[in-house]
Protein backbone atom coordinates (compact mmCIF):
# COMPACT_ATOMS: atom_id res chain seq x y z
CA UNK A 1 0.00 0.00 0.00
CA UNK A 2 2.83 2.40 0.92
CA UNK A 3 4.56 1.65 -2.41
CA UNK A 4 1.38 2.52 -4.34
CA UNK A 5 0.95 5.76 -2.41
CA UNK A 6 4.54 6.76 -3.05
CA UNK A 7 4.12 5.99 -6.75
CA UNK A 8 1.02 8.18 -6.94
CA UNK A 9 2.91 10.96 -5.16
CA UNK A 10 5.78 10.69 -7.65
CA UNK A 11 3.35 10.86 -10.58
CA UNK A 12 1.51 13.84 -9.08
CA UNK A 13 4.80 15.62 -8.36
CA UNK A 14 6.08 15.07 -11.91
CA UNK A 15 2.82 16.22 -13.47
CA UNK A 16 2.72 19.26 -11.16
CA UNK A 17 6.23 20.27 -12.23
CA UNK A 18 5.21 20.03 -15.89
CA UNK A 19 2.12 22.16 -15.24
CA UNK A 20 4.12 24.74 -13.26
CA UNK A 21 6.65 24.99 -16.10
CA UNK A 22 3.82 25.38 -18.60
CA UNK A 23 2.19 28.16 -16.56
CA UNK A 24 5.54 29.89 -16.16
CA UNK A 25 5.80 29.89 -19.95
CA UNK A 26 2.37 31.55 -20.21
CA UNK A 27 3.27 34.05 -17.47
CA UNK A 28 6.44 34.93 -19.40
CA UNK A 29 4.39 35.77 -22.48
CA UNK A 30 5.18 32.58 -24.36
CA UNK A 31 2.90 29.88 -25.63
CA UNK A 32 2.65 26.81 -23.37
CA UNK A 33 5.48 24.33 -23.93
CA UNK A 34 3.84 20.96 -23.27
CA UNK A 35 0.18 21.84 -23.71
CA UNK A 36 0.00 24.38 -26.56
CA UNK A 37 -3.47 25.70 -27.38
CA UNK A 38 -5.33 24.17 -30.26
CA UNK A 39 -4.61 26.15 -33.42
CA UNK A 40 -7.47 28.32 -34.49
CA UNK A 41 -8.32 29.06 -38.05
CA UNK A 42 -6.35 32.11 -39.09
CA UNK A 43 -8.79 34.91 -39.63
CA UNK A 44 -8.30 37.15 -42.61
CA UNK A 45 -6.42 40.30 -41.58
CA UNK A 46 -8.44 43.47 -41.57
CA UNK A 47 -7.80 46.10 -44.25
CA UNK A 48 -4.73 48.02 -43.17
CA UNK A 49 -6.29 51.26 -44.40
CA UNK A 50 -8.18 51.42 -41.10
CA UNK A 51 -5.11 51.07 -38.91
CA UNK A 52 -4.54 54.47 -37.31
CA UNK A 53 -2.77 55.22 -34.03
CA UNK A 54 -4.96 55.75 -30.95
CA UNK A 55 -4.74 59.55 -31.12
CA UNK A 56 -6.21 59.56 -34.61
CA UNK A 57 -8.95 57.16 -33.60
CA UNK A 58 -10.02 59.15 -30.54
CA UNK A 59 -9.42 62.77 -31.52
CA UNK A 60 -12.26 64.90 -32.95
CA UNK A 61 -10.51 64.89 -36.34
CA UNK A 62 -10.47 61.09 -36.52
CA UNK A 63 -12.97 60.83 -39.35
CA UNK A 64 -10.97 63.07 -41.60
CA UNK A 65 -7.54 61.94 -40.44
CA UNK A 66 -8.22 58.37 -41.54
CA UNK A 67 -9.15 59.47 -45.06
CA UNK A 68 -6.47 59.78 -47.77
CA UNK A 69 -5.67 63.29 -48.92
CA UNK A 70 -7.42 63.03 -52.27
CA UNK A 71 -10.74 61.94 -50.75
CA UNK A 72 -13.38 63.70 -48.73
CA UNK A 73 -15.02 62.22 -45.66
CA UNK A 74 -18.45 62.87 -47.06
CA UNK A 75 -18.02 61.28 -50.48
CA UNK A 76 -15.26 58.61 -50.68
CA UNK A 77 -13.59 58.43 -54.07
CA UNK A 78 -11.62 55.65 -55.69
CA UNK A 79 -8.30 54.95 -54.02
CA UNK A 80 -5.38 56.83 -55.50
CA UNK A 81 -3.05 54.65 -57.57
CA UNK A 82 0.11 53.69 -55.77
CA UNK A 83 3.31 51.92 -56.74
CA UNK A 84 5.45 49.30 -55.08
CA UNK A 85 9.13 50.33 -54.98
CA UNK A 86 11.65 47.46 -54.63
CA UNK A 87 15.13 48.42 -53.46
CA UNK A 88 18.07 46.24 -52.47
CA UNK A 89 21.36 46.30 -50.60
CA UNK A 90 23.83 43.50 -49.99
CA UNK A 91 21.71 42.08 -47.12
CA UNK A 92 18.18 43.37 -47.71
CA UNK A 93 15.56 43.52 -50.43
CA UNK A 94 12.82 45.94 -49.34
CA UNK A 95 9.48 46.83 -50.85
CA UNK A 96 7.98 50.25 -50.13
CA UNK A 97 4.50 51.47 -50.99
CA UNK A 98 4.17 55.00 -52.34
CA UNK A 99 0.91 55.12 -50.38
CA UNK A 100 2.34 56.62 -47.21
CA UNK A 101 5.93 55.59 -47.97
CA UNK A 102 5.40 52.52 -45.78
CA UNK A 103 7.67 49.48 -45.66
CA UNK A 104 5.49 46.55 -46.73
CA UNK A 105 7.99 43.74 -47.36
CA UNK A 106 11.50 42.87 -46.17
CA UNK A 107 13.54 39.95 -47.47
CA UNK A 108 16.79 38.92 -45.76
CA UNK A 109 19.19 37.89 -48.49
CA UNK A 110 21.64 36.22 -46.06
CA UNK A 111 18.93 34.14 -44.35
CA UNK A 112 17.11 31.52 -46.44
CA UNK A 113 13.49 30.65 -45.76
CA UNK A 114 14.68 27.23 -44.59
CA UNK A 115 17.84 25.15 -44.82
CA UNK A 116 18.75 24.54 -48.46
CA UNK A 117 16.01 26.87 -49.72
CA UNK A 118 16.87 29.49 -52.34
CA UNK A 119 14.04 31.79 -51.19
CA UNK A 120 15.07 34.48 -48.65
CA UNK A 121 13.33 34.79 -45.32
CA UNK A 122 10.51 37.36 -45.30
CA UNK A 123 9.68 39.40 -42.18
CA UNK A 124 7.55 42.38 -43.22
CA UNK A 125 4.86 41.27 -45.64
CA UNK A 126 1.57 42.42 -47.12
CA UNK A 127 -0.05 39.38 -48.70
CA UNK A 128 -3.14 37.21 -48.40
CA UNK A 129 -1.36 35.05 -45.76
CA UNK A 130 0.46 37.69 -43.73
CA UNK A 131 0.16 41.33 -42.68
CA UNK A 132 3.24 42.86 -41.07
CA UNK A 133 4.04 46.51 -41.88
CA UNK A 134 6.05 49.53 -40.69
CA UNK A 135 4.19 52.83 -40.95
CA UNK A 136 4.54 56.46 -39.88
CA UNK A 137 2.67 59.73 -40.34
CA UNK A 138 1.12 62.75 -38.63
CA UNK A 139 -2.00 63.08 -36.46
CA UNK A 140 -3.94 65.79 -34.62
CA UNK A 141 -5.14 67.33 -37.87
CA UNK A 142 -5.85 66.65 -41.52
CA UNK A 143 -2.16 65.95 -42.15
CA UNK A 144 -0.20 63.43 -44.28
CA UNK A 145 -0.31 59.91 -42.85
CA UNK A 146 0.42 56.38 -44.01
CA UNK A 147 -2.54 56.52 -46.40
CA UNK A 148 -1.35 59.65 -48.21
CA UNK A 149 -0.04 59.07 -51.78
CA UNK A 150 3.62 60.08 -52.04
CA UNK A 151 6.17 60.60 -54.79
CA UNK A 152 9.31 58.45 -54.80
CA UNK A 153 12.74 59.90 -55.62
CA UNK A 154 15.97 57.90 -55.53
CA UNK A 155 17.91 54.89 -56.76
CA UNK A 156 16.65 51.33 -56.28
CA UNK A 157 19.92 49.47 -55.73
CA UNK A 158 22.99 50.03 -53.63
CA UNK A 159 25.74 50.72 -56.16
CA UNK A 160 28.94 48.68 -56.20
CA UNK A 161 31.47 50.36 -53.94
CA UNK A 162 28.82 52.58 -52.30
CA UNK A 163 28.05 52.31 -48.60
CA UNK A 164 24.76 54.21 -48.53
CA UNK A 165 21.48 54.36 -50.42
CA UNK A 166 18.97 57.18 -49.87
CA UNK A 167 15.25 56.91 -50.73
CA UNK A 168 12.92 59.92 -50.60
CA UNK A 169 9.12 59.93 -50.39
CA UNK A 170 7.38 63.31 -50.69
CA UNK A 171 3.74 63.94 -49.85
CA UNK A 172 1.57 66.66 -51.42
CA UNK A 173 0.32 69.52 -49.23
CA UNK A 174 -2.35 68.17 -46.90
CA UNK A 175 -3.93 70.61 -44.46
CA UNK A 176 -1.11 73.08 -45.10
CA UNK A 177 1.55 70.49 -44.23
CA UNK A 178 3.98 68.50 -46.36
CA UNK A 179 5.67 65.36 -45.00
CA UNK A 180 8.90 64.03 -46.50
CA UNK A 181 10.35 60.67 -45.49
CA UNK A 182 14.00 59.97 -46.25
CA UNK A 183 15.14 56.38 -45.72
CA UNK A 184 18.89 55.77 -45.50
CA UNK A 185 20.10 52.20 -46.04
CA UNK A 186 23.65 51.22 -45.12
CA UNK A 187 25.76 48.41 -46.56
CA UNK A 188 25.62 45.34 -44.30
CA UNK A 189 23.05 46.91 -41.97
CA UNK A 190 19.51 45.94 -40.96
CA UNK A 191 18.88 49.35 -39.37
CA UNK A 192 17.32 52.03 -41.58
CA UNK A 193 17.65 55.71 -40.78
CA UNK A 194 14.27 57.42 -41.30
CA UNK A 195 14.25 61.22 -41.36
CA UNK A 196 10.81 62.83 -41.16
CA UNK A 197 10.70 66.40 -42.51
CA UNK A 198 7.51 68.30 -41.63
CA UNK A 199 7.06 71.52 -43.60
CA UNK A 200 4.32 74.07 -42.83
CA UNK A 201 3.20 75.28 -46.26
CA UNK A 202 0.08 77.03 -44.92
CA UNK A 203 -0.60 80.43 -43.39
CA UNK A 204 -1.28 79.28 -39.81
CA UNK A 205 0.92 77.62 -37.17
CA UNK A 206 0.41 73.85 -36.85
CA UNK A 207 1.12 71.53 -33.93
CA UNK A 208 1.16 67.94 -35.27
CA UNK A 209 2.34 64.77 -33.58
CA UNK A 210 4.39 62.16 -35.40
CA UNK A 211 3.48 58.48 -35.03
CA UNK A 212 5.58 55.45 -35.88
CA UNK A 213 3.99 52.01 -35.63
CA UNK A 214 4.39 48.34 -36.43
CA UNK A 215 1.24 46.51 -37.51
CA UNK A 216 0.96 42.74 -37.77
CA UNK A 217 -1.51 39.89 -37.56
CA UNK A 218 -1.58 37.53 -34.60
CA UNK A 219 -0.85 34.38 -36.56
CA UNK A 220 1.99 32.14 -35.45
CA UNK A 221 5.13 32.58 -37.61
CA UNK A 222 5.45 29.90 -40.31
CA UNK A 223 7.49 26.86 -39.34
CA UNK A 224 7.16 27.29 -35.57
CA UNK A 225 7.32 24.07 -33.56
CA UNK A 226 4.36 22.76 -31.56
CA UNK A 227 6.73 21.03 -29.09
CA UNK A 228 8.35 24.19 -27.74
CA UNK A 229 7.26 27.80 -27.89
CA UNK A 230 8.86 31.21 -28.06
CA UNK A 231 7.28 34.61 -27.60
CA UNK A 232 5.57 36.30 -30.56
CA UNK A 233 4.10 39.76 -30.10
CA UNK A 234 4.73 43.42 -29.24
CA UNK A 235 7.26 44.70 -26.74
CA UNK A 236 8.03 48.10 -25.21
CA UNK A 237 11.37 49.15 -23.73
CA UNK A 238 12.28 52.15 -21.57
CA UNK A 239 15.16 52.81 -19.20
CA UNK A 240 12.71 53.06 -16.29
CA UNK A 241 10.70 49.86 -16.82
CA UNK A 242 13.12 47.97 -19.05
CA UNK A 243 11.78 45.27 -21.39
CA UNK A 244 8.03 44.62 -21.29
CA UNK A 245 6.39 41.94 -23.45
CA UNK A 246 2.75 42.40 -24.43
CA UNK A 247 1.05 39.11 -25.39
CA UNK A 248 -1.61 39.29 -28.10
CA UNK A 249 -3.99 37.54 -25.71
CA UNK A 250 -3.65 40.41 -23.22
CA UNK A 251 -4.48 42.93 -25.93
CA UNK A 252 -7.50 40.82 -26.86
CA UNK A 253 -8.75 40.89 -23.26
CA UNK A 254 -7.78 44.54 -22.73
CA UNK A 255 -5.56 43.39 -19.84
CA UNK A 256 -2.17 44.43 -21.21
CA UNK A 257 0.06 46.81 -19.27
CA UNK A 258 3.22 48.67 -20.26
CA UNK A 259 5.01 51.98 -19.72
CA UNK A 260 2.67 54.47 -21.40
CA UNK A 261 5.05 57.48 -21.50
CA UNK A 262 8.83 57.63 -21.52
CA UNK A 263 11.64 59.93 -22.70
CA UNK A 264 13.57 57.06 -24.27
CA UNK A 265 13.38 53.47 -25.52
CA UNK A 266 11.74 51.71 -28.42
CA UNK A 267 8.75 49.63 -29.49
CA UNK A 268 9.16 46.26 -31.18
CA UNK A 269 7.46 43.24 -32.71
CA UNK A 270 9.24 40.05 -31.70
CA UNK A 271 9.22 36.48 -32.95
CA UNK A 272 11.62 33.54 -32.92
CA UNK A 273 15.05 34.59 -34.29
CA UNK A 274 13.85 37.90 -35.87
CA UNK A 275 12.44 41.24 -34.75
CA UNK A 276 11.49 44.73 -35.89
CA UNK A 277 11.65 47.95 -33.89
CA UNK A 278 11.01 51.69 -34.14
CA UNK A 279 13.54 53.77 -32.20
CA UNK A 280 13.16 57.52 -31.54
CA UNK A 281 15.91 59.81 -30.18
CA UNK A 282 16.18 59.93 -26.39
CA UNK A 283 15.33 63.09 -24.47
CA UNK A 284 11.84 63.93 -25.76
CA UNK A 285 8.78 62.54 -24.01
CA UNK A 286 6.72 60.20 -26.18
CA UNK A 287 3.58 58.10 -25.73
CA UNK A 288 3.82 54.34 -26.21
CA UNK A 289 0.72 52.59 -27.47
CA UNK A 290 -0.33 49.01 -28.23
CA UNK A 291 -3.78 47.79 -29.16
CA UNK A 292 -5.93 45.44 -31.13
CA UNK A 293 -6.98 47.41 -34.20
CA UNK A 294 -9.19 44.83 -35.91
CA UNK A 295 -9.91 41.13 -35.98
CA UNK A 296 -6.53 39.36 -35.75
CA UNK A 297 -4.61 42.62 -36.29
CA UNK A 298 -2.48 44.46 -33.71
CA UNK A 299 -0.28 47.52 -33.56
CA UNK A 300 2.46 48.88 -31.32
CA UNK A 301 3.98 52.30 -31.73
CA UNK A 302 4.96 55.72 -30.39
CA UNK A 303 3.55 59.23 -30.64
CA UNK A 304 5.80 62.27 -30.27
CA UNK A 305 4.83 65.93 -30.35
CA UNK A 306 6.66 68.06 -32.91
CA UNK A 307 5.76 71.31 -31.18
CA UNK A 308 4.43 74.40 -32.94
CA UNK A 309 5.62 74.92 -36.53
CA UNK A 310 5.21 78.45 -37.90
CA UNK A 311 4.17 79.14 -41.52
CA UNK A 312 7.09 78.56 -43.86
CA UNK A 313 9.08 76.75 -41.19
CA UNK A 314 9.94 73.06 -40.90
CA UNK A 315 11.00 70.53 -38.28
CA UNK A 316 12.85 67.25 -38.59
CA UNK A 317 12.75 64.08 -36.53
CA UNK A 318 15.32 61.33 -37.03
CA UNK A 319 14.13 57.79 -36.30
CA UNK A 320 15.59 54.31 -36.75
CA UNK A 321 13.66 51.37 -38.15
CA UNK A 322 15.23 47.99 -37.45
CA UNK A 323 14.17 44.82 -39.24
CA UNK A 324 16.49 41.88 -38.98
CA UNK A 325 17.89 38.88 -37.12
CA UNK A 326 18.38 38.85 -33.34
CA UNK A 327 22.18 38.94 -33.42
CA UNK A 328 23.06 40.07 -29.94
CA UNK A 329 26.15 42.22 -30.58
CA UNK A 330 24.54 43.93 -33.59
CA UNK A 331 21.45 44.77 -31.53
CA UNK A 332 23.56 46.23 -28.71
CA UNK A 333 25.32 48.52 -31.18
CA UNK A 334 22.03 49.93 -32.56
CA UNK A 335 20.55 51.17 -29.26
CA UNK A 336 20.79 50.24 -25.56
CA UNK A 337 18.37 47.49 -24.58
CA UNK A 338 17.55 46.33 -28.10
CA UNK A 339 19.42 43.06 -27.44
CA UNK A 340 16.59 42.14 -25.04
CA UNK A 341 14.34 41.23 -27.97
CA UNK A 342 16.44 38.07 -27.89
CA UNK A 343 14.52 36.73 -24.94
CA UNK A 344 16.36 34.57 -22.39
CA UNK A 345 13.55 34.77 -19.82
CA UNK A 346 14.25 34.95 -16.09
CA UNK A 347 17.70 33.34 -16.45
CA UNK A 348 19.17 36.10 -18.63
CA UNK A 349 21.82 36.80 -15.99
CA UNK A 350 23.21 33.30 -16.70
CA UNK A 351 22.33 33.07 -20.40
CA UNK A 352 24.21 36.20 -21.49
CA UNK A 353 27.66 35.06 -20.27
CA UNK A 354 26.99 31.58 -21.67
CA UNK A 355 26.22 33.05 -25.08
CA UNK A 356 29.36 35.22 -24.84
CA UNK A 357 31.47 32.12 -24.15
CA UNK A 358 29.74 30.17 -26.95
CA UNK A 359 30.44 33.02 -29.37
CA UNK A 360 34.12 33.11 -28.35
CA UNK A 361 34.41 29.35 -28.86
CA UNK A 362 32.86 29.72 -32.30
CA UNK A 363 35.47 32.36 -33.11
CA UNK A 364 38.15 29.74 -32.44
CA UNK A 365 36.48 26.58 -33.80
CA UNK A 366 34.45 28.08 -36.66
CA UNK A 367 31.60 25.59 -36.24
CA UNK A 368 28.58 26.11 -34.00
CA UNK A 369 28.08 22.37 -33.42
CA UNK A 370 31.61 21.82 -32.15
CA UNK A 371 31.29 25.06 -30.16
CA UNK A 372 28.27 23.55 -28.34
CA UNK A 373 30.30 20.42 -27.57
CA UNK A 374 33.23 22.51 -26.33
CA UNK A 375 30.96 24.66 -24.15
CA UNK A 376 29.43 21.60 -22.46
CA UNK A 377 32.97 20.24 -21.87
CA UNK A 378 33.97 23.52 -20.20
CA UNK A 379 30.83 23.50 -18.05
CA UNK A 380 31.52 19.91 -16.96
CA UNK A 381 35.07 20.95 -16.02
CA UNK A 382 33.73 23.95 -14.08
CA UNK A 383 31.31 21.72 -12.17
CA UNK A 384 33.73 18.80 -11.88
CA UNK A 385 34.02 18.85 -8.08
CA UNK A 386 30.29 19.26 -7.57
CA UNK A 387 29.65 16.35 -9.90
CA UNK A 388 32.38 14.35 -8.20
CA UNK A 389 30.64 14.76 -4.83
CA UNK A 390 27.30 13.76 -6.37
CA UNK A 391 28.65 10.68 -8.12
CA UNK A 392 30.70 9.67 -5.07
CA UNK A 393 27.53 9.80 -3.00
CA UNK A 394 25.72 7.75 -5.63
CA UNK A 395 28.58 5.23 -5.67
CA UNK A 396 28.41 4.79 -1.89
CA UNK A 397 24.64 4.42 -2.12
CA UNK A 398 25.16 1.79 -4.78
CA UNK A 399 27.62 -0.07 -2.54
CA UNK A 400 25.18 -0.33 0.37
CA UNK A 401 22.14 -0.88 -1.83
CA UNK A 402 22.11 -4.71 -1.34
CA UNK A 403 21.93 -4.20 2.44
CA UNK A 404 19.07 -1.72 2.04
CA UNK A 405 17.16 -4.07 -0.26
CA UNK A 406 17.62 -6.99 2.14
CA UNK A 407 16.45 -4.84 5.03
CA UNK A 408 13.36 -3.69 3.13
CA UNK A 409 12.41 -7.28 2.42
CA UNK A 410 13.03 -8.36 6.02
CA UNK A 411 11.14 -5.46 7.60
CA UNK A 412 8.48 -4.87 4.98
CA UNK A 413 5.72 -5.47 7.55
CA UNK A 414 7.20 -2.94 9.98
CA UNK A 415 7.75 0.33 8.08
CA UNK A 416 8.70 2.33 11.18
CA UNK A 417 11.44 -0.10 12.13
CA UNK A 418 12.54 -0.19 8.49
CA UNK A 419 13.01 3.60 8.41
CA UNK A 420 14.92 3.52 11.70
CA UNK A 421 17.27 0.78 10.44
CA UNK A 422 17.85 2.58 7.11
CA UNK A 423 18.85 5.78 8.92
CA UNK A 424 21.20 3.77 11.13
CA UNK A 425 22.91 2.26 8.07
CA UNK A 426 23.23 5.68 6.45
CA UNK A 427 24.87 7.06 9.60
CA UNK A 428 27.26 4.14 9.95
CA UNK A 429 28.31 4.28 6.30
CA UNK A 430 28.39 8.13 6.32
CA UNK A 431 26.02 8.27 3.34
CA UNK A 432 23.68 11.17 2.70
CA UNK A 433 20.65 9.98 0.65
CA UNK A 434 20.37 13.48 -0.84
CA UNK A 435 24.08 13.81 -1.45
CA UNK A 436 23.72 12.88 -5.10
CA UNK A 437 20.84 15.29 -5.72
CA UNK A 438 21.93 18.59 -4.20
CA UNK A 439 25.15 19.13 -6.24
CA UNK A 440 23.23 18.36 -9.43
CA UNK A 441 20.36 20.70 -8.42
CA UNK A 442 22.85 23.59 -8.21
CA UNK A 443 23.70 23.09 -11.89
CA UNK A 444 20.14 22.91 -13.20
CA UNK A 445 19.71 26.72 -13.65
CA UNK A 446 22.93 26.84 -15.69
CA UNK A 447 21.80 24.12 -18.06
CA UNK A 448 18.30 25.63 -18.40
CA UNK A 449 19.98 28.95 -19.25
CA UNK A 450 22.10 27.19 -21.89
CA UNK A 451 18.92 25.62 -23.27
CA UNK A 452 17.48 29.13 -23.87
CA UNK A 453 20.76 30.31 -25.41
CA UNK A 454 20.67 27.52 -27.98
CA UNK A 455 16.92 27.88 -28.60
CA UNK A 456 16.97 31.66 -29.14
CA UNK A 457 20.26 32.19 -31.01
CA UNK A 458 19.69 32.90 -34.69
CA UNK A 459 23.27 31.78 -35.34
CA UNK A 460 22.02 28.18 -35.02
CA UNK A 461 19.62 28.77 -37.91
CA UNK A 462 21.02 27.01 -40.98
CA UNK A 463 24.32 26.25 -39.20
CA UNK A 464 25.74 22.81 -40.09
CA UNK A 465 27.57 20.57 -37.66
CA UNK A 466 28.61 17.18 -38.97
CA UNK A 467 27.51 15.05 -41.91
CA UNK A 468 23.75 14.70 -41.81
CA UNK A 469 23.19 17.68 -39.47
CA UNK A 470 22.97 20.62 -41.86
CA UNK A 471 20.83 22.90 -39.66
CA UNK A 472 21.27 23.01 -35.88
CA UNK A 473 17.94 24.86 -35.49
CA UNK A 474 15.96 22.04 -37.19
CA UNK A 475 15.25 18.54 -35.90
CA UNK A 476 17.63 15.73 -36.78
CA UNK A 477 16.24 14.41 -40.10
CA UNK A 478 17.20 10.82 -39.27
CA UNK A 479 16.60 11.02 -35.46
CA UNK A 480 20.14 9.78 -34.80
CA UNK A 481 20.88 12.35 -32.08
CA UNK A 482 17.53 11.77 -30.27
CA UNK A 483 18.15 8.00 -30.32
CA UNK A 484 21.64 8.56 -28.89
CA UNK A 485 20.12 10.82 -26.27
CA UNK A 486 17.61 8.12 -25.28
CA UNK A 487 20.38 5.49 -25.07
CA UNK A 488 22.71 7.69 -23.01
CA UNK A 489 19.86 8.77 -20.72
CA UNK A 490 18.91 5.14 -20.04
CA UNK A 491 22.55 4.15 -19.57
CA UNK A 492 23.01 7.00 -17.10
CA UNK A 493 19.94 5.81 -15.19
CA UNK A 494 21.21 2.24 -15.15
CA UNK A 495 24.51 3.31 -13.55
CA UNK A 496 22.71 5.02 -10.66
CA UNK A 497 21.78 3.03 -7.57
CA UNK A 498 18.25 1.68 -7.87
CA UNK A 499 15.82 3.24 -5.38
CA UNK A 500 14.80 0.78 -2.64
CA UNK A 501 11.15 1.18 -3.64
CA UNK A 502 10.53 -1.04 -6.75
CA UNK A 503 7.84 1.29 -8.10
CA UNK A 504 10.10 4.30 -7.74
CA UNK A 505 12.83 2.35 -9.54
CA UNK A 506 10.49 1.77 -12.47
CA UNK A 507 9.50 5.44 -12.53
CA UNK A 508 13.19 6.36 -12.75
CA UNK A 509 13.30 4.44 -16.04
CA UNK A 510 10.13 5.91 -17.51
CA UNK A 511 11.14 9.55 -16.96
CA UNK A 512 14.23 9.58 -19.28
CA UNK A 513 12.23 7.73 -21.92
CA UNK A 514 9.45 10.33 -21.87
CA UNK A 515 12.01 13.15 -21.88
CA UNK A 516 13.86 11.61 -24.83
CA UNK A 517 10.68 11.19 -26.90
CA UNK A 518 9.98 14.91 -26.49
CA UNK A 519 13.44 15.72 -27.84
CA UNK A 520 12.82 13.78 -31.05
CA UNK A 521 11.22 16.98 -32.36
CA UNK A 522 13.57 19.54 -30.78
CA UNK A 523 16.32 21.41 -32.69
CA UNK A 524 19.43 19.32 -33.32
CA UNK A 525 21.61 21.85 -31.46
CA UNK A 526 19.64 21.31 -28.25
CA UNK A 527 19.77 17.53 -28.58
CA UNK A 528 23.53 17.67 -29.31
CA UNK A 529 24.01 19.58 -26.08
CA UNK A 530 22.09 16.94 -24.06
CA UNK A 531 23.88 14.01 -25.73
CA UNK A 532 27.27 15.59 -24.98
CA UNK A 533 26.29 16.28 -21.38
CA UNK A 534 24.96 12.73 -20.88
CA UNK A 535 28.09 11.16 -22.38
CA UNK A 536 30.46 13.20 -20.21
CA UNK A 537 28.34 12.48 -17.12
CA UNK A 538 28.49 8.72 -17.78
CA UNK A 539 32.27 8.85 -18.23
CA UNK A 540 32.78 10.84 -15.03
CA UNK A 541 30.44 8.58 -13.08
CA UNK A 542 32.27 5.44 -14.27
CA UNK A 543 35.67 6.91 -13.32
CA UNK A 544 34.50 7.89 -9.82
CA UNK A 545 32.90 4.47 -9.25
CA UNK A 546 36.19 2.85 -10.25
CA UNK A 547 38.21 5.05 -7.87
CA UNK A 548 35.89 4.18 -4.98
CA UNK A 549 36.13 0.48 -5.74
CA UNK A 550 32.50 0.18 -6.76
CA UNK A 551 32.24 -2.05 -9.83
CA UNK A 552 30.50 -0.59 -12.84
CA UNK A 553 27.23 -2.44 -12.91
CA UNK A 554 24.14 -1.81 -15.00
CA UNK A 555 20.98 -1.98 -12.88
CA UNK A 556 18.10 -3.07 -15.08
CA UNK A 557 14.54 -2.53 -13.87
CA UNK A 558 12.36 -5.46 -12.84
CA UNK A 559 9.00 -5.03 -14.48
CA UNK A 560 7.51 -8.24 -13.16
CA UNK A 561 5.84 -8.75 -9.79
CA UNK A 562 7.82 -7.62 -6.75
Amino acid sequence: MNDIRRTFLWVILGFSLVMLWDQWQVYSGRQPTFFPPKPTAASAPAPVSSVMPPAAASAPVAASAAVPANQSAAAPAAAAPHERIVVSTDVLQLTFDTEGGSLVKSEFLKYPLSSGDAQPFVLFDDSAERVYLAQSGLVDGLFPNHKTPMKFIGERKLADGANELALRFESPDVGGVRLNKIYTLQRGSYALGVRHEIVNTGSQPVDPRLYVQLVRDGNKPPGESTFYSTFTGPAVYSDAKKYQKIPFTDLEKNKASWEKTAPDGYVAMVQHYFASAWILPSGAQRENFARKVADNLYSVGMLQSMGSIEPGASKTLEATLFAGPQREKMLQDITPGLELVKDYGILAILSKPLYWLLDKLHGVLGNWGWSIVALVVLLKIAFFWLNAKAYASMARMKAINPRIMEMRERLKDNPQEMQKEMMRVYREEKVNPLGGCLPIAVQIPVFIALYWVLLSSVEMRGAPWLGWITDLSARDPYFILPILMAITSLLQTSLNPAPPDPMQAKMMWFMPLIFSVMFFFFPAGLVLYWVTNNTLSIAQQAVINHRLGVPVKINLPKFGKS
